[in-house]
């Protein structure tokens, strides 16, 4: 049950995580926060490259990381935009969709079939998003329709395609390609900081730039934010590798449940009760999905 312990961990630290990046990002634009975290956050994560067995470490197994980094970054920078201009009880339980998305993409494309507590996983979800963006009982395609019109929600969903790629390409890596969670840890950082690095230089940075001051006013809470982020994205890692992504994802996703009592009190957000049941639709959904 170690692994459960490490996620459950990872899950808290997320949570944590989710809550100070939605308070900066306030004051700051969604790419310069990613920009400036990815920073701090290859910095902070230097001890990792004293523990690296380096004799593991190759051009395909790095490849593949940069690959996986890419869509890693641009799911956090979907999640970024989303979280900035929606309430955080309304933007995180969305996130815990992704196993059935991955269920509903097996059925259609690889034919695979449905089990019985899947079916009923699935009935969950679409209960728990409809009771999360409703409004009236009257309405019942209302909540359904916001995913077309509200380009936030569909950062949300572009989130949640490129997050159930990354998981699976973290499992090939750790297993297949014979990186450790340290040397994962270490070099995908590297990544994110050229990758986020490269999309803000040729961003327009007269128009994106906050002023220095506000950085300065932040920079606190980036650091803890970086160690949140490094604390998380480790321990999601290390869980995967003693167990299947889908039981490490089940216990992970239980972040939006704390993310939204916490966060939803902190922001004063509106309907704060019918998002909590929500959300334990949502999570009961997502943990008959990953069961096997």
């Amino acid at each position: 049950m170690t692994w459960f312990f490490i996620a459950l961990l990872s899950s808290f630290l997320s949570a944590f995580a989710a809550i100070t990046q939605k308070k900066v990002l306030f004051n700051l634009k969604p790419l310069e926060f990613s920009f400036l975290l990815s920073v701090v956050n290859l910095v902070f994560s230097i001890p990792f490259f004293f523990f690296i067995n380096y004799s593991s470490i190759n051009t395909e197994n790095l490849a593949f990381l940069f690959v996986k980094s890419v869509i890693g970054a641009l799911a956090f920078l979907c999640v970024m935009n989303a979280l900035k201009n929606l309430q955080i009880s309304n933007a995180l339980p969305l996130l815990a969709l992704t196993p059935g998305f991955v269920a509903i993409f097996a059925f259609f494309i690889l034919g695979e079939k449905l089990k019985y507590y899947e079916i009923i996983g699935l009935i969950s979800l679409i209960a728990g998003t409809y009771i999360l963006e409703s409004k009236s009982l009257k309405e019942v395609l209302v909540p359904f329709s916001v995913f077309i019109k509200s380009k936030f929600h569909q950062f949300i969903l572009a989130a949640l395609l490129l997050f159930t790629a990354s998981s699976i390409m973290d499992k090939v890596l750790l297993i297949k390609l014979n990186m450790t969670p340290v040397s994962l840890t270490a070099f995908q950082h590297i990544f994110f900081a050229f990758i986020f690095g490269v999309i803000f230089f040729f961003s327009d940075k007269e128009k994106s730039m906050t002023e220095i001051s506000s950085i300065k006013k932040n920079f606190g809470w980036i650091a803890l934010i970086s160690v949140l982020t490094i604390g998380y994205r480790f321990s999601q890692v290390w869980a995967v590798s003693l167990a299947s992504v889908a039981l490490t994802l089940a216990v992970k996703r239980t972040s939006v449940l704390w993310a939204t009592i916490i966060g939803g009190k902190i922001f004063k957000d509106t309907n704060l009760t019918k998002r909590i049941i929500a959300v334990i639709f949502i999570l009961i959904g997502a943990i008959l999905i990953l069961r096997d």
